[in-house]
């Protein structure tokens, strides 16, 4: 049986994958990892700790369209103008969802163990330096006029976080049936996929098919010094063993200073660079592994 095609969402020549069981679909069944672009609440370093939607490499998405794994929808398209009986039924499920989700946090929060005199004493501390920047904005007018002033912490006892959906492909108004694309030519002649476009762009999915097809998952490697990075099983649990630059043709010339700097790059981050040559012309990929060596 024929496994369903994934919807890869476009929007601005960008591929976004919204649902959570797609992402785990891609990753363990296509060994594609793309990258995570939202916000996770709750979490400070947001710059290591990132949600979806996840967004593919142009890569990528050339490696899922021609193996038939995915359909490309024309996101924008696919919202249509929504009615206004479509609207109050949207309003009225939403208001249900929040007042449920508040009422299921107001029972846990009363089952919950007492704080701890320590853990009450620090959260108190929370409160008071939050005040009191609070109010230092306050003091040099970095508030604006008619912005409000924070609720006391006796109030914030009453509010709680709604979780709100990040998709809208579960709305009434949302139709992608007369929009999706499973070519790359279907896309590009709908205006919504270009790439690849010239010899560059060409060489680099044929470096990362080449890869892909020899088991390999790959990364982004541009804080390494290349195009990509290279690791011998799921990123979650192996360093990447290369670092991979995509030459345009097996014969390209490298400046002396290049050769030195990617060898001396990849040692230093416990890699081995790797030069890829695409030969359009045969479609294929040549190899060569820059290591730096030392000299008794």
């Amino acid at each position: 049986m024929t496994s369903p095609r994934i919807p890869l969402r476009i929007a601005n020549q960008k591929a976004y994958v919204w649902n959570v069981e797609d992402i785990a679909n891609l990753r363990s069944n296509h060994r594609i990892c793309g990258l995570f672009t939202g916000t996770l609440p709750h979490l400070s370093q947001q710059n290591v700790f990132l949600g979806v939607p996840m967004v593919l490499l142009p890569e990528e998405v050339v490696l899922l369209v021609e193996n038939d794994a995915v359909v490309l929808v024309d996101d924008p398209k696919a919202h249509i103008q929504p009615s206004l009986d479509q609207l109050k039924h949207w309003a009225s499920e939403d208001k249900q969802s929040a007042l449920l989700q508040i009422t299921q946090a107001a029972s846990a929060s009363k089952d919950a163990p007492p704080l701890s005199e320590e853990a009450a004493r620090k959260r108190k501390e929370r409160e008071a330096k939050k005040a009191a920047k609070a109010r230092q904005a306050a003091s040099n007018d970095i508030m604006a006029p008619e912005q409000e002033e924070p609720p006391p912490s006796s109030q914030l006892d009453g509010l709680y976080t709604v979780l709100i959906p990040a998709t809208t492909s579960s709305h009434e108004w949302y139709n992608d049936s007369a929009c999706g694309y499973t070519t790359l030519a279907e896309a590009k002649a709908a205006g919504i996929w270009s790439y690849p476009s010239d010899l560059h762009e060409r060489a680099k999915c044929g470096v990362f098919r080449g890869l892909w097809e020899q088991g390999m998952y790959i990364g982004i490697g541009i804080k390494f010094g290349g195009d990509y990075l290279v690791y011998p099983g799921d990123p979650l649990r192996y360093h990447a063993h290369f670092s991979a630059s995509v030459l345009m043709s097996p014969t390209a010339q490298l400046t002396p200073m290049e050769i030195v700097a990617h060898g001396r790059l990849g040692t230093v981050t416990k890699k081995a660079h790797l030069l890829c040559g695409w030969d359009d012309a045969k479609k294929e990929v040549s190899y060569l592994t820059i290591e730096w060596a030392g000299f008794g």
